[in-house]
């Protein structure tokens, strides 16, 4: 019986690239069957594969780090977490949807929609939308019954009304599931025992509305369990669904089993539920019935997403295989109906899922409740037989003929009714229902099931509805796919739009110009601008859906214009080379109807491929100049038009000329201003000005001043000379300026332009001899020619410019200006009175020097005191007045101390030659640190640089002074001891010292000096820190004082200075620190690591005797591997602390003894499991074995079973034999008896383990000691398990254990446990060892065996019989007709041979198999082609065996497929019995079969020796009406009566009076009077005569002739009956038109039509009448008056 289902496997992850350790339920997740995500560490980078179920050989890696990474159901969009971040990713746009960071771990999230995360925690459950930014939404608490659990599952219901969580936990030996379903409207939890759940919209029959079900399954120690459940109200009308609680059945070998995953088909309505040991079972969702349940993985599936393409389940298993488990839709009913023996079950699945295999329990159900009249039942079994099996016409007829029952609709309407609330009619169904619907003019209704989708739309329909609305009809067309009716009803509504496009989509090809043509003539031309549009803008590649130029034709036939000028704009938008002859006719008929939107497309810049010179003609004759200049190239034309601009837009010429070369455009601007310089002067200079770059301002300055334009220069220049770096061009605008009066302009360009010649221009300005002389003053001061302006003006007697220069533009240049009119012998007075009337700012500085440089320095006194009086305070004018004070002694000495705005650098530096005490005055007052210490030392001032540093207080300073390579050092630092400390009682002035001699590297100066400041100041000598540092620069500078400091001083830190003396290595004066403070454990620790002197150490110890100073020495002894003494020293110090340092060396150093004591003092402080874990250990070690098992008996916190695994692992059997029998570790207790050599009592401790890889150890080792007997007990435990069977087989066959390996696998068949691993195993070994039994095995086992695998094994071992028997069970048939043929002798069975061979799917082994019957059972070949010949090339065998010449060996076979009327078989039979001379076998050949060449055979025969083949010649000829030939062999073998019947047949009255002459010719006359009657419709009675008379044989041809007298006789008599009556009418006719009468009508009478109630109506309305009779009862009924 076929398999319900379809397993399918999509793709092996390893072969995606994916390693086998990464496929686990963390790092892969499956969403949906679109997409798997695989998370990979790859070296150093962690990888996310994406992997794209469509296209598997593709996979995408991404350098992603995420703990957890999740895909969209149906988008590519990627949520990665990692700690408590989430982020949301686009992958395909590249974008980030949204990020949060949460307060709590997630531990478990998944997809719920499309637009939802479910995140779930510790303590609660979350609903993430990726829509908005809303942060994550709490939807319920966790309940306590899922605390420690695992969440493996979240579900939620299609309207979130309902969630579940699922969790898994370990307890009692097996794993329990919890979940907790939550209630969003009640706000309420229900916690539920179970393993695997989902929610399931599903509609029951009878109900109007789907119930939500929730199916849940749990697997407890009692059994599994599936429950099926109806959540929430059940919707208004529903009938509540009835609680389903069935049975899951588990095996006994699958105990731990439980379920994992649940999917259900909404549409199909099956429960799909997987069990963690690959198990997949099936239940319908309404009866609760299971339907299958099967294996399909041995490994564990631990992800499941729903399958849509077949509403299955898709999963992974742990080797990373992809499988997908649905229902076979062709085997499902047959299965349920026949395996299941459920009949009800299956008619309901064939319903719902629409499946075959009921048919004829739907048409039996039909049928009977048919001939009972349950009209109404029977049309609910019509429609909703599963794939319209009863929706055909006959049921149709079935319903039309059987009688109305009551005054209720008839069974018709009742079935129509029915259909039309399932669902869509069929094509017959419709046409029935809509004819009466039609004639009634209901056409409402029509339109009604059409918006409905109740028919089933085609031509016929239409064509009924058309003559009753044609937009119905349209919409019918357009529905059922009928191109050519559509366009026609298009076009009679006027919708042309949609024709082109309706076009398009169903591949239709109109005639589209005549349509544009009807359009142009009927209608609006705007609307034909449209539908051009249409036909080149939906046209396909590229290529327009009616040829341009014929559409423009159509346009100008109506001379539209501008509706053809729209579309032609649109489609020639592209601006196609190939397109310039359209958009040349597209300009011109504008300028010649249109120049306004000719100029507006131009200036748009559309087209560039048009004739440009015959447009730009046209352009000038209408008047549009610009566009002519746009078109022209020759300069003669452009210089006609240009010159005309006031007809021209300025802005758009000066852009024109940028389009000239620079010739041109210069010869262009020549002709303008020779034209007219007034009018386009203007016009001339913005094109001069925007291209002077291109044309060269040299060239324009040129011809500008040709033209003796200095205005136009000017203007020209005035716009560049901003921008222009030239100094030319600079001059020349200077010059323009000038010569046009824009002196203001002149003073601009000479303040503000960088880039002009100074010299030339000032010399410029001078010949000038302007009244202002402000531009020259401005060009001198800016290139610092004041000198020069300074002399030309004084000696020009223009003073008062001199005045208005220093007041007026720039003061800062007063000093220049003074030393000028000093050089010129200006007087004082003159020049004081400038000085005071100059009140700009200007350099003081400068003036002084000016002044000075002139020794004329008094010349400012009395201007500077006024200025110091009025409060000035800058230094340049109190330096001026220092140095006059110095250079005249008035009081220096007091202005240096008192003064503060002076610059002490400047004065200083102006005293040092002077007086360096007015120096150092200067200095000390602006801090000049460099300054002052260079007078300093230049003038031996050391005491007054001493005093000057203390205060300073500059560590900067004093690095400086103090450097090695001052030569004045030694000095300096005397004056500091002698003088400038002990003058001081500022701590801060010390410390900044001391520091500063410390950072200087002076040990000895500072030693000295710390001795002066501590030993000799009694102020500072109980200073913490100063005896510090003379302690530390003892250390450093001379450790013989060292210890004198020690003892002499108290006030110093004394662990800071001890651990210091031990880094200098003075461990003598750190031990005297620690011992004279009392620090007796540092102290001791100096005798022990720096010292090294264990002995003083010990002497110190028991001087001290205290416990943190014994356990220190101890320490010290036990790195020295002193063992006993450290231990000694352990037991005094009473200190159990370093318990794991003293473990560890007495096991290195084999003091186990030593090691008792200890612990067992420790043990005494503490229960440290270590410790007692350690002490077990040593007991063992030292072999007090019965110590051992009193100390384990008793209460302890020992690590038992870890200390027998080291008694193990260094062969201490006996006491791991107690220990482990002490922990009840039988598993390593069996191995350590093995190891002692007891193997009963092993293979009992490995019963009690019951572990597989127990059960192995102790069988490998009995096996290596030869004790089989227990080897097979263990072996029959390990073998049940197929990833440990290879491994046992391997070890039994490299010891040579063959016979003992062949018994255990022969007693392990018969377990319950037994796979399919252990007989395939056998087989192999019955192949290599004992082939005699393998058949046999085979015979018993061979549907599990792993086929493949045993066919390595007997091919390899040559044991062919058995190895085709293998192929065909595998359904290789190929393989196994192979085999048979190559090895016939063992292999070969005629019977099975013919099976296998006519199931194999190469048809090249027909051949194969045809060759070896001929070369090994040759009488056997016509039975083998009998079985090949359903399957056979006909033609292809014949001229197989044609070429080896064996067709009369295949004869029989030839006979039988004759009946195929194949070319090559008739051919080759028929030359086989042309070959065996059988005629009558060959003429019924040819009349059987007609396919084979008649000619070539006829010709062939026509010269063979025996006259039947020729006269089968003959009727060949005939056959293909080559009479005359057939005739002429017929009448040359004397075969008269063939000839005669086939001049007859051949219609031909030629032939048969040429063989009347044969037959006169020979004298034949019988045969002449018998072809008369043959032929007698063929030949012409006048002629017979003629022949009869000349033959003189008239008595032949009398019979002949009578019958022709008597044919013409009733010829005569009919022709003479038929003109009497012809008259007669006519004769009557006339009469009639004669006569007045009344008009009546002419009534036809017929049985009236029964009332009629329409599917989908309120009130029912009456049929047609028929003429004469009244209308029937009904709405609307129309009737006759």
């Amino acid at each position: 019986m076929a398999l319900p289902i379809k397993f399918h496997e999509h793709l092996q992850l390893p072969n995606a690239g994916i390693r086998v350790p990464n496929i686990t339920f963390s790092n892969v997740t499956m969403e949906s069957d679109k997409n798997i995500v695989v998370r990979e560490m790859i070296g150093d980078q962690q990888q996310v594969v994406i992997i794209d179920l469509a296209d598997t050989a593709n996979p995408t890696r991404r350098p992603i780090s995420a703990d957890s990474v999740i895909m969209h159901p149906t988008a590519k969009i990627l949520a990665l977490k990692s700690g408590k971040t989430l982020q949301i990713f686009n992958i395909e746009l590249k974008a980030k949807v949204k990020a949060h960071q949460n307060v709590e771990d997630v531990v478990y999230w998944k997809w719920i929609s499309e637009k939802t995360i479910a995140l779930v925690s510790d303590t609660a459950v979350y609903h993430w939308s990726i829509e908005g930014d809303a942060a994550p939404v709490k939807m319920f608490d966790r309940h306590q019954s899922l605390a420690g659990t695992q969440i493996i599952n979240y579900r939620a219901d299609a309207e979130n009304k309902w969630l579940v969580l699922i969790g898994i936990s370990a307890k009692d030996s097996r794993v329990v599931g919890s979940m907790q379903l939550y209630s969003t409207e009640r706000k309420v939890s229900q916690p539920i025992e179970g393993h695997a759940a989902c929610f399931v919209r599903f509609k029951v029959d009878g109900n109007q509305n789907p119930s939500n079900l929730f199916c849940f399954s749990v697997k407890t120690d009692n059994g599994g369990k599936l429950h099926v459940i109806e959540v929430g109200t059940p919707a208004a009308g529903n009938t509540p669904f009835q609680k389903k609680n069935v049975d899951v059945p588990y095996t006994a070998d699958t105990a731990g089993d439980f379920p994992v995953s649940m999917q259900v088909s909404a549409k199909q309505g099956i429960i799909y539920l997987v069990t963690k040991q690959g198990y997949v079972h099936l239940y319908d969702v309404e009866s609760g019935t299971r339907i299958y349940s099967n294996r399909i993985s041995t490994d564990t599936v631990f992800v499941t997403c729903e399958y849509t393409a077949t509403g299955g389940i898709m999963g992974i298993n742990r080797k990373g295989q992809v499988l997908s488990v649905s229902i076979d839709e062709a085997n499902l009913v047959p299965f349920v109906t026949n395996q299941l023996q459920n009949p009800d079950l299956a008619l309901k699945l064939a319903v719902r899922c629409d499946l075959p295999g009921a048919e004829e329990l739907f048409v039996r159900k039909f049928n009977l409740l048919f001939s009972n009249g349950q009209f109404g039942e029977s049309a609910k079994v019509a429609a909703s037989a599963p794939q319209g099996i009863l929706r055909t016409p006959a049921t149709i007829q079935k319903f039309q003929q059987c009688p109305s029952t009551g005054p209720g609709p008839s069974p018709l309407l009742q079935y129509f009714g029915i259909l039309l609330d399932q669902g869509k009619l069929n094509k017959y169904e419709t046409l029935e229902l809509c004819r009466p619907v039609l004639a009634q003019g209901r056409k409402e209704l029509i339109t009604k099931w059409l918006n409905d989708q109740k028919l089933e739309c085609c031509e016929e329909l239409g064509d009924l509805i058309k003559p009753h609305d044609v937009n119905t009809a349209l919409s019918v067309y357009l529905r059922g796919n009928v191109p050519h009716k559509v366009v026609q009803s298009f076009a009679e509504t006027g919708q042309f739009d949609k024709i082109v496009m309706y076009a398009k989509r169903v591949g239709f090809q109109p005639d589209y110009l005549f349509q544009l043509r009807q359009i142009l003539r009927n209608s609006n031309p705007d609307h034909g601008a449209k539908f051009a549009q249409l036909l080149v803008s939906e046209s396909e590649n590229g290529e327009p859906l009616a040829d341009l130029s014929q559409i423009i034709d159509c346009f100008m036939e109506v001379q539209a214009v501008q509706p053809c000028t729209s579309f032609l704009l649109e489609v020639l938008k592209g601006d196609k080379p190939e397109e310039g002859h359209l958009q040349t006719r597209l300009l011109e008929m504008n300028l010649l109807a249109a120049p306004a939107v000719a100029d507006a497309i131009l200036a748009n810049k559309m087209f560039s491929h048009y004739d440009r010179a015959a447009i730009g003609q046209l352009c000038e004759k209408a008047g549009l100049l610009q566009r002519a200049l746009e078109h022209f190239t020759d300069l003669y034309d452009i210089k006609r038009t240009v010159v005309h601009t006031h007809l021209l837009k300025p802005d758009w010429l000066v852009g024109y000329f940028g389009s000239l070369s620079v010739e041109d455009s210069v010869e262009c601007l020549k002709a303008m201003l020779t034209q007219n310089i007034r009018q386009n002067l203007q016009v001339v200079v913005q094109i001069a000005s925007k291209y002077h770059e291109q044309l060269g301002a040299d060239k324009l300055i040129e011809m500008f001043e040709n033209h003796k334009s200095y205005e136009g220069l000017f203007y020209f220049l005035g716009s560049i000379v901003n921008f222009s770096q030239d100094p030319e061009v600079h001059f020349k605008y200077i010059q323009a300026a000038t010569r046009t009066g824009q002196i203001k302009e002149v003073e601009r360009i000479c303040r503000e332009s960088q880039c002009y010649d100074a010299e030339r221009v000032k010399n410029f300005l001078k010949e000038a001899k302007l009244n202002d002389q402000l531009p020259l003053i401005i060009v001198c001061d800016r290139h610092n020619m004041v000198h020069d302006l300074v002399l030309y003006l004084y000696r020009n007697q223009l003073q008062k410019y001199i005045e208005v220069f220093v007041q007026k533009v720039n003061a800062a240049r007063l000093p220049i200006v003074v030393g000028a009119l000093l050089d010129v012998d200006c007087s004082e007075d003159a020049i004081k009175q400038l000085i005071i009337n100059t009140r700009g700012k200007f350099d003081i500085d400068e003036l002084v020097e000016e002044v000075e440089k002139r020794n004329r320095l008094k010349l400012l006194n009395h201007w500077l005191e006024s200025k110091i009086q009025e409060g000035a305070t800058d230094a340049a004018t109190h330096n001026a007045m220092a140095k006059i004070y110095i250079d005249s002694n008035n009081n220096p000495e007091r202005f240096l101390k008192e003064n503060p705005y002076y610059d002490s650098k400047v004065v200083g530096k102006y005293c040092e030659k002077r007086d360096p005490h007015y120096a150092f005055l200067s200095y000390e007052r602006g801090q000049c640190d460099a300054e002052l210490i260079n007078v300093c030392n230049e003038n031996s001032l050391f005491k007054n640089l001493a005093r000057y540093l203390v205060k300073r207080r500059d560590f900067t300073l004093w690095e400086q002074v103090l450097n090695e390579e001052n030569v004045h050092r030694r000095q300096l630092i005397d004056q500091v001891v002698q003088t400038a400390l002990s003058e001081t009682q500022d701590p801060e002035d010390i410390s900044v010292t001391v520091k500063a001699f410390m950072a200087a590297d002076l040990p000895n100066e500072l030693i000295e000096l710390l001795e002066k400041i501590v030993l000799d100041n009694s102020a500072f000598s109980e200073h913490r820190n100063l005896q510090n540092l003379l302690i530390l620069t003892a250390m450093r500078a001379d450790r013989t004082r060292v210890m004198e400091y020690i003892q002499k001083l108290d006030n110093y830190d004394a662990p800071d200075i001890a651990n210091i003396a031990i880094t200098s290595e003075l461990y003598e004066e750190a031990f005297a620190i620690f011992k004279k403070f009392d620090v007796n454990s540092s102290a001791i620790n100096v005798l022990i690591e720096n010292v090294n002197n264990l002995d003083r150490a010990y002497e110190f110890a028991e001087k001290c005797n205290q416990s943190d100073v014994w356990a220190s020495l101890a320490k010290a002894q036990l790195q020295q591997n002193l063992v006993k003494e450290a231990v000694d020293s352990f037991i005094k110090a009473d200190d159990p602390g370093a318990y794991m340092e003293v473990v560890n060396k007495c096991s290195q150093t084999e003091h186990w003894e030593d090691l008792v004591r200890y612990l067992q003092m420790a043990r005494k402080k503490s229960r440290e499991s270590y410790i007692e874990t350690e002490l077990v250990f040593a007991l063992a070690k030292t072999g007090r074995l019965t110590e051992l098992e009193e100390f384990i008996a008793g209460p302890n916190h020992a690590q038992i079973g870890q200390i027998g695994d080291r008694c193990f692992d260094n062969g201490m059997f006996d006491s791991a034999k107690i220990l482990f029998n002490n922990v009840s570790n039988f598993a390593k207790l069996s191995v350590t008896l093995v190891r002692l050599g007891e193997y009963q009592g092993a293979v009992d401790a490995a019963r009690k383990a019951n572990s597989t890889k127990t059960w192995k150890q102790v069988c490998f080792s009995c096996v290596e000691n030869g004790e089989f007997r227990l080897a097979q007990m263990c072996g029959l435990h390990i073998v049940v398990h197929a990833d440990e069977l290879e491994e046992l087989i391997n070890f039994y066959q490299d010891r040579g254990h063959f016979e003992e390996l062949i018994a255990l696998l022969e007693a392990a068949l018969g377990l319950e446990r037994a796979h399919m691993g252990m007989f395939t195993e056998l087989a192999i070994l019955y192949s290599k060892y004992k082939p005699e039994k393998m058949r046999e095995h085979l015979e018993l086992f061979w549907s599990r065996v792993n086929i493949p695998k045993v066919l390595r094994a007997a091919e390899q071992a040559h044991l062919w019989s058995e190895l085709v028997f293998l192929y065909d069970k595998y359904e290789e048939y190929d393989n196994a007709a192979l085999t048979m043929m190559q090895h016939p002798t063992e292999s070969w069975r005629e019977q099975h041979f013919k099976e296998v061979i006519a199931k194999v799917a190469n048809v090249e082994l027909y051949y194969k198999a045809m060759q070896f019957y001929l070369d090994y059972k040759p009488l056997l070949l016509n039975d083998l082609l009998t079985v090949l010949s359903p399957r056979l090339d006909h033609s292809r065998t014949v001229l197989f065996f044609n070429k080896l010449k064996q067709i009369p060996l295949v004869k029989p076979y030839l006979r039988q497929v004759q009946n195929l009327n194949n070319k090559a078989i008739n051919e080759a039979l028929n030359q086989l019995l042309i070959d065996e001379e059988d005629h009558a076998g060959l003429r019924s050949s040819i009349e059987a079969q007609d396919n084979f060449d008649n000619i070539t055979l006829a010709q062939q025969l026509e010269k063979h020796p025996l006259v039947e083949f020729r006269r089968i010649s003959a009727y060949l000829f005939k056959g293909n009406n080559r009479w005359k030939q057939s005739i002429e062999l017929c009448k040359k073998d004397k075969l008269y009566k063939d000839a005669m019947e086939y001049a007859a047949e051949s219609r031909n009255g030629e032939l048969a009076e040429e063989l009347l002459s044969f037959f006169l010719d020979e004298k034949l006359y019988d045969c002449f009077a018998a072809s008369l009657y043959h032929c007698y419709d063929l030949l012409h009675p006048d002629v017979i005569m003629e022949l009869a008379w000349k033959h003189k044989i008239m008595d032949y041809a009398m019979p002949y002739m009578i019958q022709v007298m008597r044919d013409y006789q009733t010829r005569l008599e009919k022709l003479e009956r038929s003109e009497h009556e012809r008259k007669e009418e006519k004769a009557e006719q006339q009469q009639n038109n004669g006569m007045t009468m009344e008009p009546q009508l002419m009534l036809t009478y017929g049985a009236p039509a029964p009332q009629m109630t329409y599917p989908g109506t309120t009130g029912g309305y009456g049929g047609q009448p028929a003429y004469g009779q009244p209308g029937q009862p009904g709405y609307n009924a129309p009737g006759f008056m």
